[in-house]
């Protein structure tokens, strides 16, 4: 139980998997949550310090059950990653109502419920680290972006809050927007025009979470942006 733990939610293939393979190269016990274990069962072979817990973060009791198993074989999170995402595209006119609602209780009341059950024992040993992954949809709604963007603007309103309260106690909460597209295999697929510099690296993303969660309480930052190079902004 003596190394540190990391919880990181809505591990994929992109940076989900970046994360953990960061966290855990550092010596930290690795959480990985996610709605189902098969996807996560070729990483957890791989990093023998990560262990799956199928979870779906939007239901509360869901994480609960989670977050009370990891205590028990881990110990106490010292770091929580909220990567997991709910995204749609289309117009206000044009959206399901019901997948907004449903994006909003993946992107904003799952970070409610992960950061309401890790903060209360990062309190009391008064450090720890809360981090979530967003992208600019939380600074602009764009016409197409209806049925994500007020989830993700919500999402960062409800970090901040967080990061009024837990930092005078200790706890550093951070929101790393991410205005770039992630170099996954279907992202490749959509942009195959594009040149290799105009994706963002999962792994830099993992590097400046890691960066983040590791700040000396005189210079931590919250809003923190990564882009490639040639991004236009």
């Amino acid at each position: 139980m003596a190394e540190p733990v990391c919880v990181i939610s809505g591990v994929g293939p992109g940076t989900g998997t970046a994360l953990v393979r960061r966290f855990a190269a550092e010596g930290y016990r690795v959480a990985m949550l996610a709605r189902t274990a098969e996807r996560l069962a070729e990483l957890a072979a791989q990093v023998p310090s990560a262990k799956a817990y199928v979870c779906d973060v939007s239901d509360q009791a869901q994480v609960d059950a989670a977050l009370d198993q990891v205590e028990r074989e881990m110990g106490a999170p010292s770091v929580l990653i909220h990567n997991a995402v709910g995204g749609a595209w289309g117009t206000f006119t044009e959206i399901d109502p019901a997948v907004l609602n449903r994006n909003f209780q993946v992107n904003t009341m799952g970070l409610l419920y992960l950061a309401r059950r890790v903060a209360p024992s990062m309190v009391i040993a008064g450090k720890g680290a809360i981090i979530v992954t967003g992208n600019t949809s939380a600074q602009r709604g764009r016409a197409n972006f209806a049925g994500f963007a007020p989830t993700k603007a919500a999402q960062r309103i409800l970090a901040e809050a967080m990061a009024r309260d837990l930092g005078p106690k200790g706890v550093h909460v951070a929101y790393i927007v991410i205005d770039a597209v992630i170099d996954v295999p279907w992202a490749r697929e959509r942009f195959k025009t594009k040149p290799d510099d105009f994706f963002i690296a999962p792994a830099a993303i993992a590097d400046e979470a890691w960066h983040v969660a590791n700040q000396p309480r005189s210079a931590w930052s919250f809003n923190v942006e990564v882009r490639p190079y040639g991004e236009t902004w």
